[in-house]
């Protein structure tokens, strides 16, 4: 036909379908969307019920209880075990927890440990929602993960994210350090301390428990696998057990001298400044200005690596030391205590 233009796509129509499906990997963008949000409704449904919130308070003579903290946790066993965090529950005498039909329990204190801000409290019920633990040994950077708690007092708060790091390291409250931490870029407030890091499986991989003020996408939990090790603990003695040399030591770096003479890998070592009279570092010899700088034949480079060493070490079980007084070397045998 005289003056008709060869035929040509529409544009309407390509862009239709390059807005719906990827021709390069045949994936409609539309279903991208909808696995994701079908991984954290997932979550919710499952692990949802499991959480509570946790009213922390002191109960005075005559009078209602002033409430000193809340925050979140997780119910891991039907007849009320409650894990949060040690900070939400801290000398608190009167608990209280809500679950998420809005009825509220009264709860009692099972152990704490401020050491790993980790706790365990009981509720006064049975049959309850419960939540399944994972494991945190394999968790890898980028892995979606979801956080439920009550920032704020909102509760039964959902927000999802990725995994920043892992590894992390983190002071606690006793100035102890918290290994292997993970970071993530999930939401967090005021009020989702204890609540519980799931992944998409959905099990608890984390307890969350900090975040660093004035920065966003920021957050930490404690890895459910040092979780698992301290409520074991806090379920059996309503504490954890960890054993102490009696001594104040601070991090110092080593004379490069004398780490050529005695040989040694690492450039720091722990001064003893301090010496408990009678206790396990004073009765094995060790006097104030001694430099430790192995235990059991491992090289100790700073006051952590020693606490380190010593979580889950058996008290009355010897822990030999090796140490370095005016450039001799010399070692004692210890005997850890447990820590009072």
């Amino acid at each position: 036909m005289r003056g008709a233009l060869p035929a040509s796509p529409e544009v309407g129509n390509l862009g239709d379908e390059s807005s719906e499906i990827d021709r390069s990997s045949g994936v409609d963008d539309r279903e991208l969307l909808d696995s994701y949000s079908r991984a954290v409704v997932s979550v919710v449904e499952h692990v949802g019920p499991a959480v509570v919130s946790i009213a922390a308070g002191n109960r005075r003579a005559g009078a209602a209880a002033d409430v000193v903290g809340a925050g979140s946790g997780v119910i891991f066993t039907p007849d009320g075990y409650v894990l949060t965090n040690s900070h939400v529950v801290h000398e608190a005498t009167n608990l209280a927890v809500t679950l998420t039909d809005g009825s509220t329990l009264g709860a009692t204190l099972v152990g704490s440990d401020p050491a790993t801000d980790l706790a365990v409290i009981r509720a006064d019920g049975s049959g309850l929602p419960i939540a399944q633990f994972g494991r945190s040994a394999s968790l890898r950077a980028g892995q979606l993960v979801v956080a439920i708690g009550n920032p704020f007092g909102f509760q039964s708060t959902v927000s999802a994210g990725v995994i920043s790091a892992i590894g992390r390291s983190l002071r606690s409250a006793t100035g102890r350090l918290i290994e292997n931490v993970i970071q993530t870029d999930v939401a967090l407030n005021p009020g989702n301390s204890g609540g519980p890091l799931v992944d998409a499986q959905p099990r608890v991989i984390g307890i969350n428990t900090a975040i660093i003020r004035m920065a966003q996408g920021i957050s930490f939990a404690i890895p459910i696998d040092t979780v698992k090790w301290v409520v074991s603990e806090l379920l059996a003695r309503g504490r954890v057990r960890r054993a102490y040399l009696g001594i104040v030591g601070q991090t110092r770096p080593i004379d490069r001298r004398v780490a050529r003479r005695h040989a040694l890998s690492a450039s720091h070592a722990v001064e003893v400044v301090s010496v408990e009279p009678r206790g396990p570092a004073a009765i094995a010899g060790l006097r104030e200005g001694d430099l430790i700088v192995t235990l059991n034949e491992r090289p100790v480079g700073t006051v952590d690596d020693m606490h380190r060493m010593l979580v889950g070490w058996p008290s009355g079980d010897a822990l030999k030391a090796g140490a370095i007084r005016e450039d001799r070397r010399f070692d004692v045998a210890m005997v850890p205590l447990e820590t009072p």
